[in-house]
């Protein structure tokens, strides 16, 4: 098994400066993976964050921030046509990077404020699947596979569950659309996140190890020897990545709500829960 971090741990927004200061660092704690969220493209130089990736002998996954002008499925055709640049640009980046997943909740925005009619609900899941078709269609000459995240209800009214996952997958049908699961947000709406793991099955491309209350992982609630073991039957062969937040980081503390202290430090998040992911998948 391979281990990830996400830039988020320590910065938010990403940038070419931050990746070269942290690759040796998450070198350095064990990782194989440095997970970076492109909140920003015009921040990151790909070439260079590879250069730097490169010697630090680190794998990269792409990892995308959706605000309501990145929301492929609006009735605006601006924004739609908006979301569809920036997943392109993500995935151009992946390409030339070396990463083979783009993930996150790609299929609509985050925190959308409305509540649709069941046409208009039925509206917006038709142009999500339209345009992660197109996205898919995009990405697959570079051989590079979109993994879509589940969120929790305060984070999106699309897909919060595998079984819906399963039909937006079913829908789109294309091989390198799947998922991008998160345990936080199994935490919250699955009824049983190991039974969800194992409905998913090959189609998970990408995995999150996230405490329930976004803190060390091995230090809440989550019921990690059930996790592990339903992600190992599935054979699932990606790297297993910690996105875990401090209040430190202001900006992403504001948009996930983290207003006390749950860990330590940044460091902390990273060194504890890799050791306790290192032993969980031993």
């Amino acid at each position: 098994m391979k281990f990830g971090v996400n830039s988020f741990v320590w910065v938010s927004p990403c940038t070419t400066d931050a990746i070269k200061e942290l690759a040796p660092k998450v070198k350095a704690m064990g990782y194989d993976v440095f997970e970076i969220s492109i909140e920003n493209p015009a921040l990151i130089d790909i070439q260079v964050a590879k250069q730097i990736l490169d010697q630090n002998g680190l794998q990269c996954v792409i990892c995308g921030a959706f605000g309501p002008e990145r929301n492929i499925c609006s009735s605006d055709p601006k924004i739609r046509e908006n979301a569809k640049s920036y997943i392109r640009w993500m995935i151009d980046a992946a390409h030339e990077i070396g990463a083979s997943v783009v993930s996150g909740p790609m299929y609509s925005s985050v925190g959308k404020d409305h509540y649709e009619s069941v046409d208009d609900r039925k509206a917006e899941w038709n142009l999500a699947v339209a345009g992660i078709a197109e996205m898919a269609d995009y990405a697959a000459p570079k051989n590079v596979k979109l993994a879509f995240e589940p969120l929790n209800r305060f984070e999106t009214d699309m897909i919060n569950v595998v079984s819906q996952g399963l039909k937006f997958i079913n829908d789109v049908d294309r091989k390198n659309v799947g998922f991008h699961l998160d345990t936080f947000h199994m935490h919250l709406e699955e009824k049983d996140s190991a039974k969800a793991i194992e409905m998913a099955g090959d189609r998970i491309f990408h995995f999150h190890a996230c405490e329930n209350d976004r803190g060390i992982p091995g230090t809440g609630q989550v019921r990690w020897p059930e996790i592990a073991k339903a992600l190992k039957a599935t054979k699932y062969d990606g790297p297993v990545v910690i996105e875990s937040f401090t209040s430190q980081v202001k900006e992403i503390a504001r948009a996930v709500c983290i207003w006390r202290e749950i860990a330590p430090s940044q460091d902390a998040i990273a060194s504890q829960g890799l050791a306790f992911l290192k032993k969980l998948f031993a």
